[in-house]
């Protein structure tokens, strides 16, 4: 199964025969509150460096999220998304829990987003599937709900399933169009979390055939060498089924070892991309 989604002027394609797709997680104040209290001032010229960077670190698309407190979310988000078109074609993720800001992202966005997210409530499928669909956007679904962040796999493809049924088959949202976040947990948590990821990924893709993104850091958060476990797990859950991940494209580690599971995964052919790459930084060397 495909997913598509598109800018002005660029194609992206999420599919199990595809390249993996590297979400920049970036354009995000959570974290940062220097860049959080930019924003509040109405300034959004950090963006600029972050698309910079995010773009030399190979990432296919971008996340864009403004989620400020005491902050304007809604007109932060369409500047925002208004300005990184201006800076790169890449297709773009609108990043809301804010029903009037999603609206005014994707109000904002020239061609077809990705939404992140809709959960499994009613409430809220009710609230941000009609704006998907009327954008003509593609979604994430995450397969929990306000009380329950499931334990088990089973009960995350289950949740994942009622999601699909009101997506597709209420408000008429194509079926490759509803990308699911299996759910990420921290590791430093509980050494076990992860696996249920992995189970989750395998049990999507055999059952639904549908692609999946999830947040990438929040596997390793709290811990030491994160870029050593983004790097071990990601081609991990790629081999389950995983497509794409919202993720720091500026970790070389990372982003090296997702284009080498591409070629190992068969979808990278010819290794042409590999070489490529390896030619690249070979002639950068020289150059240095």
């Amino acid at each position: 199964m495909h997913t598509v989604l598109r800018s002005a002027t660029r194609e992206v394609v999420l599919g199990p025969d595809r390249p993996f797709c590297l979400i920049g997680e970036r354009i995000n104040p959570t974290g940062r509150k220097i860049f959080a209290e930019q924003l509040r001032r109405g300034d959004l010229s950090r963006i600029e460096v972050d698309v910079e960077q995010q773009v030399a670190g190979g990432a296919t698309m971008l996340d864009v999220n403004m989620g400020v407190p005491l902050a304007d979310e809604a007109e932060l988000l369409a500047k925002a998304v208004t300005m990184v078109q201006e800076l790169t074609d890449l297709p773009l993720v609108i990043d809301s829990s804010v029903v009037e800001a999603l609206e005014a992202g994707l109000a904002a966005y020239e061609g077809k987003a990705l939404v992140n997210s809709v959960t499994g409530e009613r409430e809220r499928l009710d609230a941000i599937l009609p704006i998907v669909a009327r954008h003509g956007a593609a979604v994430i679904a995450l397969p929990n709900e306000e009380d329950e962040i499931p334990d088990e796999p089973e009960r995350r493809l289950e949740i994942t399933r009622k999601i699909l049924d009101v997506a597709v088959g209420e408000y008429g949202i194509p079926v490759e169009d509803v990308v699911v976040d299996p759910l990420a947990m921290p590791v430093g948590a509980d050494t076990t979390l992860v696996r249920t990821t992995l189970r989750t990924i395998e049990l999507i893709s055999d059952e639904l055939g549908l692609n999946m993104t999830l947040g990438a850091s929040n596997v390793s958060f709290g811990m030491p060498g994160r870029p050593a476990l983004g790097a071990t797990f990601l081609p991990m859950a790629m081999s389950c089924g995983l497509t794409s991940a919202i993720m720091d494209v500026r970790s070389p580690q990372i982003v090296e070892a997702v284009k080498a599971a591409d070629l190992l995964l068969g979808n990278d052919e010819w290794g042409a991309a590999w070489i490529a790459r390896a030619r690249a930084a070979a002639a950068a060397g020289k150059t240095a």
